[in-house]
C-alpha cells in the first residue's frame, strides 16, 4: 500500500493576509536598508554630487576623497585607538562586575536581595542628575583620566536583571547545595560551575556592554579635557564641527568648496564610525535575541 500525504489547502483569507505579510516585511526592509545605501553610496560620490543632491541610490562620479582625508587625518587613528582600549577594558570590568552582582541576588539564601534589587532597579527611574554625577567623579579624581569612562558607568542595572534571571532559571539551587556538601566555596562554585554553565549570558553581557562603549560620547564630552585621551566619536564629532565653520577672510567659491567637501566628509566618517558594528552585528544578532528572550521569560 502506498503512503500519501495530504497537504492542507490554504485558503484566499490566508493567503492574502500571507501576501501582506510578506508587503509589510518588504516595505520595513527597504525603510531600514535605504538610509545605509544612501550613506556609503554618498560616501563614495564627488563633493558636488553629494552637495546637489544628485545621490539617492549609487554612488555618483566615485572617488574616495572623502575617506583619504579621514584616514589620514592622525586623530582619527587615535581616536581609534583610544575607543577600542574602552570598549575592550570596560567590557572586562562591566561584565565581571556584573556577574559578581547578579549571582548573589540569584540565589534564594543571600540575606536581603529582594531589597537590595529593589535599590538596584530604583535607579533605573531616578538619578542623582549629571551635576552630582560630575561633582562625585571630580572629588574621586578621576576628571580628565581615561578611568571617568570606565567606572562611572560600569554596570547597567538592565543587564544586572537579564543576568539575575539567567542565573535563577539556569542554575538550580541543588548544585550549590551539592557543591557546599563536597565542601566546595561558593568562590570556587562560581568559577569552577556558574561561569562554565553561564556562557550564553556571558556573550550577550559582552556584546551589549562592548557596543554600548563604543558609541558612548557623552562621558567623553563631560569628563576629559585631553584630546589624546579622546573616543573615536568624540574626535569624529570635532572634526565635524570643524568642517562645518566656515572662515570669513576666504572668498564665496572657496567657502562652497570647502562646505561641499564637509558634506562629504561627513558621510564618510558616518562609514568609519559605524563599520566595525556594522560587520559584528550579523554575527551576534543571534546573542541579543537570546539575551531579550532570557529577560523576558521570568522576572
Amino acid at each position: 500500500m502506498l503512503g500519501y500525504r495530504r497537504s492542507i489547502r490554504e485558503s484566499n483569507g490566508d493567503r492574502l493576509f500571507l501576501a501582506g505579510v510578506y508587503v509589510f516585511l518588504l516595505i520595513v526592509l527597504i525603510i531600514v536598508l535605504y538610509p545605509l545605501i544612501f550613506i556609503l553610496s554618498s560616501s563614495l560620490s564627488s563633493p558636488l554630487a553629494v552637495s546637489s543632491g544628485r545621490v539617492w541610490l549609487w554612488p555618483v562620479d566615485m572617488t574616495l576623497d572623502g575617506y583619504r582625508v579621514v584616514l589620514s587625518n592622525p586623530q582619527v587613528l587615535m581616536g581609534y585607538g583610544n575607543s577600542l582600549l574602552y570598549a575592550l577594558l570596560g567590557t572586562c570590568i562591566s561584565v565581571m562586575l556584573t556577574i559578581v552582582l547578579a549571582y548573589p541576588l540569584s540565589r534564594k539564601s543571600f540575606f536581603g536581595r529582594n531589597a537590595l534589587m529593589i535599590f538596584i532597579t530604583f535607579t533605573m527611574l531616578f538619578s542623582g542628575g549629571l551635576i552630582p554625577t560630575y561633582l562625585v567623579v571630580k572629588q574621586l579624581g578621576l576628571l580628565d583620566t581615561r578611568w571617568a569612562l570606565l567606572i562611572p558607568q560600569a554596570i547597567w542595572v538592565w543587564q544586572i536583571i537579564i543576568a539575575r534571571t539567567f542565573f535563577q532559571s539556569s542554575i538550580p539551587e541543588e548544585l550549590a547545595e551539592a557543591s557546599e556538601i563536597d565542601g566546595c566555596s561558593d568562590l570556587r562554585f562560581m568559577w569552577n560551575v556558574v561561569i562554565p554553565l553561564s556562557k550564553p549570558i556571558i556573550a550577550v553581557l559582552i556584546l551589549m556592554y562592548a557596543i554600548g562603549q563604543w558609541n558612548a560620547y557623552f562621558d567623553a564630552l563631560i569628563y576629559l579635557k585631553s584630546q589624546s585621551l579622546y573616543p573615536l566619536q568624540l574626535i569624529l564629532r570635532s572634526i565635524l564641527i570643524l568642517n562645518s565653520a566656515a572662515s570669513s577672510n576666504i572668498d564665496a567659491a572657496e567657502q562652497l568648496r570647502r562646505q561641499q567637501f564637509a558634506d562629504l566628509t561627513k558621510y564618510s566618517l558616518i562609514v568609519v564610525a559605524s563599520l566595525p558594528v556594522l560587520v559584528i552585528y550579523p554575527f551576534v544578532q543571534r546573542y541579543f535575541v537570546k539575551g531579550m528572550l532570557i529577560g523576558s521569560v521570568k522576572g
